[in-house]
């Protein structure tokens, strides 16, 4: 793995990996030989009345989120931009995506897709799906029987 130490020169032919990053980012026809990881990463939990899905979406603005349900699948799209004021020739290491992304997810058929909320929150996005009532655990109260 390259490291770049401060105090020393810049050579461009030390951070290879950088460049081929790069250059397989830029073409298409590579996607995602390199870059296997899916944006945003995302975790669900388990919870009595719902599913809860977070993703971490750091630089990302609430306006910049936008959240779909169709058929069962959920799809969230963004953009993330990079830092203001500086052009890509100045990255030494680029290891958080930028740009446009989208991250499908199949749902289960146990969820109500009509009652679905999703908030955003210092940079994390909370999507709450409830649980149909038919698969939601159901207490049976147990009664003390006489003996026959």
């Amino acid at each position: 793995m390259p490291v770049f130490r401060w105090g020393q020169g810049w050579d461009p032919f030390r951070d290879l990996e950088r460049e081929v990053d790069q250059l397989l980012a830029n073409a298409s026809l590579f996607h995602g030989i390199r870059f296997g990881r899916q944006y945003p990463p995302v975790n669900v939990y388990e919870l009595n009345n719902e599913l809860l899905l977070t993703a971490e979406l750091p630089g990302t603005r609430v306006d910049d989120l936008e959240v779909l349900i169709s058929g069962g699948v959920l799809t969230i799209k963004g953009k993330r931009s990079g830092p203001e004021g500086l052009s890509d020739d100045r990255f030494r290491r680029q290891e958080r995506p930028r740009g446009n992304w989208q991250r499908s997810l199949t749902l289960p058929d146990h969820i109500q897709e009509d009652k679905m909320r999703a908030e955003f929150t210092n940079g994390v996005l909370c999507i709450r799906l409830p649980k149909a009532e038919a698969t939601r655990p159901r207490q049976i109260p147990v009664t003390n029987g006489q003996p026959s």
